[in-house]
């Protein structure tokens, strides 16, 4: 009897250590909806281009949960293209340090640096995710560099749609407008229309 019940204990301590060895791939659970950059800038708080100059990892004083924890990334901001009236001059970023938990890993040897779209906290800090835009700044195409800076902000009163053959279309103020194809993440193909072709009004 002893032995049968020695046995369950070390069956159920077996089970506890594989259930806790699988649970960082159990709990891989960001999920983001396919979205075109346009999509992205325009749901953000705040777009910039920035370098990576440093990172640590910081964790809230009341939470001494593993998960609760941050990589603060410290950054050079290049350039702001939205969020002028909701910060002026950014210092850090902050993201989950689990992937599981939408955490986005940054190289800080990248010299082109990234383009990073994310929230403001009610605390200031700016927190970014793999949800949000965050990309390589090399990874982008000509005609995304330059949608940034006006064009993309214009284009938030219309709704993406993806499912087209031969692009992403979207209808506002009377005009059908051909966005550049490319979502995040896709190299840019040589020979690709430019991001934004106006059409006849409907």
């Amino acid at each position: 009897m002893a032995i049968s019940q020695e046995r369950r204990v070390c069956l159920g301590l077996w089970v506890l250590l594989l259930l806790g060895a699988g649970m960082e791939e159990l709990v891989d659970g960001c999920s983001c909806q396919p979205a075109h950059p346009q999509q992205l800038f325009c749901s953000a708080e705040i777009v910039i281009r920035a370098k990576i100059s440093g990172e640590k990892i910081v964790s809230p004083s009341n939470s001494s949960s593993p998960y609760m924890k941050m990589i603060q990334y410290e950054i050079k901001m290049i350039k702001m293209f939205k969020g002028f009236h909701k910060a002026k001059d950014i210092q850090y970023v902050y993201t989950p340090v689990f992937s599981s938990l939408c955490g986005v890993k940054l190289d800080s040897n990248n010299k082109a640096g990234y383009l990073l779209s994310g929230s403001m906290w009610s605390d200031g800090r700016i927190s970014i995710g793999q949800c949000d835009l965050v990309e390589s700044w090399d990874n982008l195409s000509l005609s995304q560099k330059k949608n940034l800076n006006y064009r993309y902000q214009m284009g938030c009163e219309c709704r993406v749609d993806q499912h087209l053959l031969h692009g992403a279309l979207c209808i506002y103020g009377g005009q059908r407008v051909l966005v550049d194809r490319l979502a995040v993440g896709q190299q840019p193909k040589r020979g690709a229309g430019s991001a934004v072709r106006l059409y006849p009004p409907l």
